[in-house]
């Protein structure tokens, strides 16, 4: 039996015209961070490129946050390592400008709601690629908080990123969950769907903002739009 749900953000529960996001994200990152690192934005973004890289990379064998500052100190010196603070007034700040690319969906909230009230574990399983402060302004952004998760994965609790299945071991492993009493509910083919499904996690494809790079047949995955979604929540039974 299902007993937790795990939601991915950006593209599921957060509608989200990825590139637009990223363009206004290194947009706003090199206006704020190419003057004070004496930097050009060509070497910032791809410095940031590289970081998250090697967080994607990552197998465990360290947290992604440290991963992630020592390729980024590795590419724009030492110095920038002071700056960790200034990064996190920028994610309070300049990448207010990113809500552009995204939307509201109510059915999110609710679905949440729904979810907590039949006894499920509710996750955000977002890809820990940023800090929490990123990630807590985005859930906001979709119209649920922190409080309304058991987990919320970021960069510095997390030590693997998707697609790598570990990613999902680990969070199987730090909570004591049973692969086969979860769901996963994402827009992503490979991160979400396959990547899951390989741990023997059942799935969920939200089709709003569908991502399939790698063009595989997605037919055999239970799916719809996030509307569905909640629709479907609706008639899950409550959790004894």
């Amino acid at each position: 039996m299902i007993k937790t749900i795990l939601f991915d953000l950006d593209g599921t529960m957060l509608p989200m015209d990825q590139d637009k996001f990223i363009k206004i994200y290194f947009t706003e990152l090199c206006k704020r961070f190419c003057p004070v690192l004496g930097v050009d934005e060509q070497t910032l973004v791809k410095a940031m490129w590289k970081a998250t890289g090697a967080m994607i990379k990552n197998d465990r064998s360290d947290l992604n946050i440290n991963v992630f500052w020592k390729s980024f100190a590795k590419l724009l010196g030492r110095d920038v390592l002071n700056r960790v603070k200034e990064f996190d007034n920028f994610y309070e700040n300049e990448f207010i400008e990113c809500k552009a690319s995204t939307k509201y969906n109510p059915a999110v909230p609710e679905a949440v709601k729904v979810l907590k009230s039949k006894g499920y574990r509710v996750i955000a399983a977002t890809n820990p690629l940023f800090p929490p402060i990123a990630t807590n302004i985005r859930l906001n952004w979709a119209g649920v908080d922190k409080s309304d998760f058991s987990l919320v994965t970021t960069y510095d609790n997390s030590s693997s990123c998707k697609p790598n299945p570990l990613y999902f071991a680990e969070i199987l492993d730090n909570l004591n969950l049973e692969a086969e009493e979860c769901l996963m509910v994402g827009n992503d083919v490979d991160e979400d769907m396959v990547s899951a499904s390989s741990l023997n996690m059942d799935t969920y494809l939200v089709t709003d903002c569908l991502i399939n790079r790698s063009e595989s047949d997605y037919s055999a995955y239970k799916q719809g739009s996030f509307k569905d979604f909640l629709n479907y929540s609706r008639m899950m039974p409550d959790v004894k």
